[in-house]
């Protein structure tokens, strides 16, 4: 699976959208097995007990796709500061670029 995959929409999808959005899809399973809870059957069961199954594997998936996120994010923040540190004005000249970029991007709106 790639860093950045994208959707249907052909937008590219962070991977901290993709937690978020596979924590809901777990609460809703949750829910549909607590509701679920007092029918009885055979082949409800079953269903039931792979769900959990798989509701157990996805959770733990996801801490660790929680872990591989903030690992990356504090990386990306140190790179970033070490960079500062070693060229302090080349930071700077980037950051007014930006700046400008943003601040036209602004004013032409208007």
């Amino acid at each position: 699976m790639s860093a950045n995959p994208e959707v249907s929409t052909g937008k590219p999808v962070s991977t901290e959208q993709l937690v978020a959005d596979f924590k809901v899809v777990i609460h809703d399973a949750e829910e549909l097995l607590r509701a679920t809870a007092g029918q009885t059957g055979e082949k409800l069961s079953e269903a039931r007990g792979r769900i959990q199954q798989s509701l157990l594997k996805a959770k733990a998936g996801l801490a660790e796709a929680q872990t591989k996120v903030v690992e990356k994010a504090k990386a990306v923040g140190t790179a970033t500061d070490q960079y500062v540190h070693e060229k302090p004005w080349q930071a700077v000249g980037i950051a007014a670029g930006i700046g400008l970029v943003v601040g036209m991007l602004i004013s032409s709106r208007r």
